[in-house]
């Protein structure tokens, strides 16, 4: 894939130069550089990180024409998405599938020990709020092109809640990385979560050793914070505190 390729696609999916560095292992500075025009030949093992950036996501999204529904990619709806075999884990996003591997004990020890400590406080203060541990659907954008399955969240309308799932957008929504889900979570996810309306969203990353909370009602996003830190959940003014350190003894077992 030549660099004007690059640029355009970056344009098109409105990435940063910080994202695409995070998600390539290059250097921001080189990015820049590259996409800015003054690097003009690359090294080889750069080109194909950045170029790798790009071409993942593109497999990702055109994998959805082996679901063998009525439409086409970019127009599936959640109607397609309900009539899947239940053993096929997918995201439906914009109109696009997004496969969902089984996540591993390693990330369900994760999620589940930090839905332990929001739903042990929402209890033990009578709270109105409700937490939710995947897997559990949003309805995100209320329409009939996205259907996400994140891996904690709470929500404190209760008109949200229904039967088959949650429509519209949690207060609160936590994603742990996984190497399969890293840009979804960094990108689409964050792009999303933001423009639906979510609150707070937490990124849990134990490969990169830290924790990303963006609160978008604040203008300096995001805080970031070592995995073995306390984090007080700006949901509640900081009355729940996440405990990472146990957290942390996993990630240096796993990682």
């Amino acid at each position: 894939m030549r660099i004007q390729e690059m640029i355009e696609k970056k344009k098109e999916r409105g990435y940063t130069y910080a994202q695409i560095a995070e998600l390539s292992g290059v250097p921001l500075g080189t990015v820049q550089k590259i996409f800015g025009g003054e690097t003009k030949n690359p090294r080889y093992d750069t080109l194909q990180a950045l170029e790798r950036v790009f071409k993942e996501q593109m497999v990702v999204m055109e994998s959805s024409v082996a679901y063998q529904v009525n439409r086409k990619p970019g127009e599936y709806t959640v109607d397609d998405y309900r009539a899947l075999p239940e053993d096929q884990r997918v995201e439906l996003i914009d109109g696009y599938f997004y496969d969902m591997a089984a996540p591993t004990t390693f990330h369900q020890l994760m999620a589940g020990e930090l839905y332990r400590q929001i739903s042990n406080f929402i209890l033990d203060e009578d709270g109105d709020c409700i937490p939710f541990i995947s897997p559990v659907d949003v309805q995100l954008d209320n329409d009939e092109k996205t259907m996400i399955q994140p891996d904690v969240v709470i929500v404190c309308d209760r008109d949200k809640i229904v039967r088959r799932n949650i429509m519209g957008a949690p207060d609160f929504v936590l994603e742990v990385v996984s190497p399969g889900t890293k840009r979804r979570d960094y990108i689409t996810k964050l792009s999303k979560y933001e423009s639906a309306g979510v609150r707070e969203y937490w990124i849990v990353d134990p490969y990169q050793g830290r924790i990303m909370v963006y609160f978008f009602q604040d203008e300096n996003l995001p805080i970031i914070y070592p995995i073995d830190a306390d984090i007080p959940v700006k949901l509640y003014d900081g009355k729940l505190v996440l405990h990472f350190q146990r957290i942390a003894k996993w990630a240096r077992e796993e990682v």
